[in-house]
């Protein structure tokens, strides 16, 4: 590499804990393996609208309701929804500011209006903060990492990306991004340090 690379880090999984699929999980009347909801997470037309932005959290919610089945209301499903993503994992604050002072930093996430907005949009986080719902571009389909490169002016070689979800990792290493895959923040430290990135 011809400088120190980029760091890309997916949000939910990585560096913030997200009872997501658990607490959809305890939603549904057939609950599904990890596998299954991940898949079928991926493949909801809902979701992908809403992380897009292409549609309001009232619209949102009332098209996951119908596809999911869920027996809620959209008003009590969007204060669950709100609730999904946890906070930062313990330490994971520390260590991105401590990166930051060696390299630069980004995420790169799918997300929506309302998880954006409960983080502050990642003010002072993040050196860069990549959005499916603001960029237009969805993980794992090719243009959001292509968009990802453009927006964080480096070539593939020189960015090193981190995710939990294996799709999202499969697609960044067929554009020649080197890529970790790591389920949750007490896994992403061991890579961070056999790497000696920290």
């Amino acid at each position: 590499m011809n400088q120190a690379p980029l760091l890309l880090f997916d949000l939910g999984g990585v560096l913030i804990e997200n009872a997501c699929f658990d607490d959809l999980n305890a939603m549904l009347a057939q609950p599904l393996d990890s596998l299954a909801i991940r898949e079928r997470w991926l493949a909801s037309s809902s979701i992908r609208a809403f992380e897009l932005g292409q549609i309001p959290a009232q619209e949102f919610a009332e098209r996951f309701i119908a596809e999911w089945d869920i027996p809620l209301t959209p008003e009590a499903f969007l204060t669950a929804f709100i609730s999904w993503p946890r906070g930062f994992y313990a330490g994971a604050r520390e260590l991105i500011a401590s990166l930051r002072q060696r390299y630069r930093v980004g995420c790169l996430s799918n997300s929506n209006a309302l998880h954006w907005a409960k983080f502050g949009g990642f003010q002072g986080e993040f050196d860069v903060t990549l959005s499916s719902h603001l960029i237009g571009v969805i993980k794992p389909d090719r243009a959001a990492f292509v968009r990802a490169l453009e927006e964080c002016d480096r070539p593939a070689s020189e960015v090193i990306f981190f995710d939990d979800s294996r799709p999202n990792v499969l697609m960044a290493q067929s554009l020649g991004i080197r890529t970790f895959h790591v389920d949750g923040f007490q896994a992403l430290l061991p890579v961070l340090q056999a790497q000696g990135l920290v």
